[in-house]
């Protein structure tokens, strides 16, 4: 059996001569490609050092809205103590999702001084809501299962810049 015809895409152009068909095409294909590399590519976000008692944590600051909207999107890997560090403006009560979030995480809301107030798992490429329990100003994402390998749970303190103020 034959498919339907395939017509090409300089053909259902509107009329227009070939070299402008051409460059039409080639900025189209540009921009998608753009686009997909913009997609797969890490953000390159300033980083700071915390501290989870002995362990240290490498996190990249995400602190701009657009920033934070995209946070660990469309990465296939992290490193094992690396993580994303939000930076709110004020305390409020934030919530976190995993669309288009490859990595299996675990988040951890943070109080003004770096207490925990709590962690929770996320499961990648899902829509499940996840908050904290009370108003946060910082939210730290790890590979899943980073705190509990470590102990760490409601209560425990991180240490860093961030906290010290």
């Amino acid at each position: 059996m034959v498919g339907p015809p395939i017509i090409s895409l300089t053909n259902a152009l509107p009329d227009m001569n070939d070299m402008t068909k051409r460059g039409l095409l080639a900025s189209m294909a540009l921009a998608w490609c753009c686009t997909a590399w913009a997609q797969e590519s890490p953000q390159s976000l300033p980083t700071i050092r915390l501290n989870a008692g002995i362990h240290n944590i490498q996190a990249q600051v995400a602190q701009t809205p657009e920033q934070r909207a995209t946070g660990l999107m469309f990465r296939r890997s992290m490193p094992n103590n690396e993580g994303m560090l939000f930076v709110f403006e004020a305390p409020t009560k934030q919530c976190f999702w995993m669309k288009n979030t490859y990595l299996p995480l675990s988040i951890a809301f943070l109080a003004d001084d770096g207490t925990v107030v709590n962690i929770e798992d996320m499961k990648p490429q899902t829509l499940d809501s996840h908050c904290s329990l009370q108003p946060v100003r910082y939210v730290l994402e790890m590979n899943q299962g980073w705190f509990a390998k470590r102990g760490i749970k409601a209560g425990a303190k991180l240490t860093g810049q961030p906290f010290s103020r």
